[in-house]
C-alpha cells in the first residue's frame, strides 16, 4: 500500500479488519512464530539500519539518554525473541464468553471479546516498541497504523519491512498493518474517524495532548507521568531508600519513574538525609520547599510546583502529616498513573491503596514495575489513565472490546410488549 494516502490505508484496513478478526489463534500463533524467525534471519540488515540511525543521532547531538533508547542490538533482538515467545504461549483475548443469559426459552445472550479493529499508533523512537506494538495487534485480530519517531526512520523501516513479509506470507490479509513514514501523516491520520476505532498516542505531555485535542477518534493513553512514592512513618527506611533510588533512576525518562518523593513529618529528620545521600551518589538532583530545607540542603521549589515531569535525575520532595494528607497530594498533583507508598502497616497501605485515584497503587515497590512485560502482558502498546475501557499497561486484553450475540427462534419483541411472552432471565452455565 505505498504511494497511498493514509485515508485510503484506514479505509483499506476497515475492509481487511474483519478477516484480521476471524482469523484463528493458531494462525495468529504461527505469524508471531514466522516473525521471530524472520527478524533473526535477517538481523544483520536490521544493525545496519540501526547502525544509520546512530550514526545520524550522533551527527545531530542527540542525548546519549535518546540515543540509547534506539539502540537495536543483539540483546534488544533476543529480548523482542523472548517476548514474542511469551506472546504465544499467552491464551486468545479473542471469542473469551464474558457472560451468557437466557432471556426467555429459545433466546439466548452472549456477551463475547472481539477485536478493536483499526488501531492508530503513534510511538516514540524506540525500534523494539515497533515489533512489541504490532505482534500485540496481530495476536489480539486488529489492524494497526504504526507510526515510529524520525530517528529511528532507518531501523522502524527495515523491521516493518519484515514483519509485514511475515504476515502477509502467512495468509493475514494485506491491509492488515502500514507503517506511516511522514511527520504530516499523523495529521491525516487524525481524520480519518470513518475509519479507525481507536488512536494511542505515546509519547511527551504536549505531544498527546495535541492528539487528544484534533481528533474525533477515541484517545487511549496518558499526557502525564507525575509519579509518587509516599515513605510512611511505619516504612522500614532501608527498603525505602532502595525503592526510591529504582523508582526515580532505573529510567528516569520513562513515564513510570517516580517524580515526587513525599515523606511523613515524623521521619524526616531520620529518612531525608539518607535519601539525599542515595540519591545524589546516583547523580539525583533534590528539589523541595522551605520545609525541607530545615533537614537537607536542596533546590527551593513553590508549592504550585509539585505537578512538575522532569523525565530526568531531578526529584520533589515533599513532607506530609499522615497517609491522608499524601492521599490528598497525590490526587491534586498526580497524574493518576503509577503511585506507592512505603510502609509495613498493612492498614496503612489498604487505606492508600483504596484511596488513591491512580491506574497502580503500589506497596512497598518500585513505581517502574508499571509495564506490560512486567506485569506478564507479553509487552504493551502503552499506559493508559483513562476509566474507560483499558487502564494501567494496555496488553491483550485492552486491545479487546465485546459484542453481544443474541440466538433466538422467531422471537419478537411485540410478544414480550403486548404480555403475550414474558422475559424468563437465568444465567446459563
Amino acid at each position: 500500500m505505498e504511494n497511498v494516502s493514509i485515508m485510503e490505508v484506514a479505509a483499506k484496513m476497515k475492509e481487511d479488519s474483519s478477516v484480521m478478526a476471524a482469523m484463528s489463534i493458531d494462525k495468529r500463533n504461527e505469524i508471531l512464530g514466522k516473525i521471530k524467525v524472520m527478524l533473526n534471519e535477517n538481523k544483520e540488515a536490521i544493525f545496519e539500519a540501526n547502525n544509520k540511525d546512530i550514526e545520524a543521532a550522533h551527527s545531530s547531538n542527540v542525548a546519549a539518554a535518546v540515543i540509547k533508547r534506539l539502540k537495536f542490538d543483539e540483546k534488544k533482538l533476543k529480548d523482542v525473541s523472548d517476548g514474542l515467545d511469551e506472546l504465544v504461549k499467552l491464551g486468545d483475548p479473542v471469542g473469551k464468553c464474558q457472560m451468557s443469559r437466557q432471556l426467555d426459552e429459545g433466546l439466548n445472550l452472549y456477551r463475547v471479546s472481539c477485536p478493536i479493529g483499526v488501531i492508530g499508533i503513534i510511538f516514540e523512537a524506540r525500534p523494539d516498541a515497533l515489533v512489541q506494538i504490532s505482534s500485540l495487534c496481530i495476536k489480539s485480530g486488529n489492524c494497526a497504523v504504526l507510526k515510529g519517531g524520525s530517528e529511528t526512520k532507518n531501523t522502524n523501516r527495515v523491521l516493518f519491512d519484515i514483519i509485514y513479509k511475515a504476515v502477509t506470507d502467512c495468509g493475514a490479509p494485506k491491509g492488515c498493518l502500514f507503517l506511516a513514514t511522514a511527520h504530516n501523516e499523523i495529521d491525516e491520520l487524525l481524520q480519518c474517524n470513518k475509519y479507525v476505532d481507536l488512536i494511542i498516542p505515546r509519547g511527551s505531555n504536549a505531544f498527546v495532548s495535541y492528539i487528544m485535542n484534533n481528533t474525533k477518534i477515541p484517545v487511549m493513553g496518558h499526557a502525564d507521568g507525575i509519579c509518587h512514592t509516599y515513605v510512611d512513618k511505619d516504612a522500614d527506611l532501608e527498603k525505602a531508600v532502595r525503592i526510591v533510588v529504582d523508582a526515580k533512576i532505573q529510567y528516569s525518562a520513562a513515564c513510570n519513574a517516580t517524580e515526587t518523593l513525599l515523606v511523613e513529618r515524623s521521619i524526616a529528620p531520620k529518612f531525608l538525609p539518607m535519601a539525599k545521600k542515595a540519591l545524589e551518589e546516583n547523580g539525583v538532583k533534590l528539589r523541595g520547599n522551605k520545609e525541607c530545607m530545615d533537614y537537607i540542603s536542596c533546590e527551593q521549589m513553590e508549592d504550585d510546583e509539585y505537578n512538575t515531569e522532569y523525565l530526568n535525575l531531578t526529584i520533589s520532595v515533599k513532607l506530609v502529616d499522615n497517609v491522608d494528607e499524601a492521599i490528598e497530594h497525590i490526587n491534586h498533583f498526580g497524574s493518576h498513573h503509577t503511585d506507592c507508598i512505603v510502609t509495613e502497616n498493612k492498614q496503612t497501605a489498604k487505606i492508600f491503596m483504596d484511596m488513591v485515584d491512580s491506574a497502580g497503587v503500589y506497596q512497598n515497590c518500585s513505581t517502574r514495575f508499571a509495564d506490560g512485560f512486567r506485569y506478564g502482558f507479553g509487552a504493551e502498546v502503552g499506559i493508559s489513565t483513562s476509566k474507560i475501557h483499558a487502564r494501567g499497561p494496555v496488553g491483550l486484553e485492552g486491545l479487546v472490546t465485546y459484542k453481544y450475540k443474541l440466538f433466538g427462534d422467531g422471537h419478537i419483541v411485540a410478544d414480550y410488549a403486548s404480555g403475550v411472552r414474558k422475559f424468563n432471565f437465568k444465567e446459563l452455565n
